[in-house]
């Protein structure tokens, strides 16, 4: 099946995963083995994984033809913790599948009391992991000096809800927010904004243009939104804005299509000129008590529709884009 042994495998890649023709797991490493809510071996891959985007991967032909290309995937049952993944077909017709935890690592060790020995030495995770101990030795600390501080409490809460480099909300922010709404039953609207050819400017400018443009692009959506409203980032270029209380069309159509026009404008760094653009996906509460989940799938889904149409534009999500959910992913997903 593989040309590396498996304890070789178990070492180098923790969290892979050894899929047979039939897409079932023969083997997988130790790390998604303490993470899967249920035992892997044997298991159906996708009846364990959720493949969420690219969309409508649900059989192993289909998991094959994502081979070389970034999944997002999340478990299924216990914690849904959101995964990145890529797939490198044996040529047997069964595959070698390797996940990591993205930018949700430092949740994830929180959640299954993950330590260093879980990672590959060589992943830049175990030096996270370092910064988040000796972080959470200084905040035990902290607290036992500072029980009456009540506005240090409030500060470090802030912080946990920002997201350091843009200083918009982050996931969690996010998630609390949109369960707050879903049980109100408060009518409200989700953009998600995809920053389309920032990976050329990561790749071709360095790092720090793309944390410049990263900025540029948080400062307009933040200016673009009311104080009720929600600017999340929630992935490397991706953006959930929620509007509460918003469901107009015309509001939301002028909205999307200034901020559209205003990211497409260069960003100056180091006397050069960064391009970029974004494309929106819309979706609009339509029950009483709308499903968080659901609200962000169906606005993920009109943002792809956006990218399919030639991005840098928008998308007010439909029914009868699930009917094109065969389409297959744009190439370079998310460039």
């Amino acid at each position: 099946m593989s040309c590396f042994p498996d304890r070789m495998l178990h070492q180098i890649c923790p969290m892979h995963a050894v899929l047979t023709p039939t897409g079932h797991i023969r083997q997988a490493g130790p790390t998604l083995h303490k993470i899967a809510p249920t035992p892997l071996a044997g298991a159906r891959f996708l009846e364990i994984f959720d493949v969420y985007r690219p969309r409508a991967v649900d059989s192993m032909a289909q998991l094959l033809q994502t081979e070389g290309r970034k999944l997002h995937l999340r478990l299924r049952g216990g914690i849904r913790t959101p995964l990145k993944g890529i797939l490198v077909s044996d040529g047997q017709g069964g595959a070698v599948i390797n996940l990591s935890f993205g930018i949700a690592v430092v949740d994830a060790v929180r959640d299954y009391a993950l330590t260093s020995t879980d990672f590959a030495p060589t992943d830049l995770a175990v030096e996270m992991l370092y910064l988040v101990e000796a972080k959470s030795a200084a905040m035990d600390a902290s607290r036992s000096l500072n029980t009456r501080l009540q506005g240090a409490m409030v500060a470090a809460e802030e912080r946990a809800y920002t997201d350091t480099l843009t200083g918009l909300r982050n996931r969690r922010a996010l998630d609390v927010a949109l369960d707050r709404l879903c049980r109100a039953g408060q009518p409200f609207a989700l953009m998600h904004i995809d920053l389309d050819f920032f990976k050329q400017v990561n790749d071709t400018m360095g790092h720090a243009a793309g944390d410049q443009v990263l900025r540029t692009a948080a400062r307009i959506m933040a200016e673009e939104t009311r104080k009720d409203d929600i600017a999340a980032r929630v992935g490397g270029d991706e953006f959930v804005i929620v509007f509460d209380a918003l469901t107009s069309r015309t509001r939301l159509r002028d909205l999307a299509a200034r901020m559209i026009a205003r990211i497409e404008e260069p960003v100056a760094h180091d006397d050069r000129s960064c391009r970029i653009s974004a494309s929106i996906g819309i979706a609009i509460s339509e029950s009483e008590q709308p499903d968080a989940a659901q609200m962000l799938e169906t606005a993920d889904i009109a943002l792809y529709a956006a990218k399919r149409a030639g991005r840098a534009r928008f998308r007010f999500f439909s029914p009868d884009m699930l009917e094109t959910s065969d389409t297959p992913a744009l190439p370079a997903a998310r460039a």
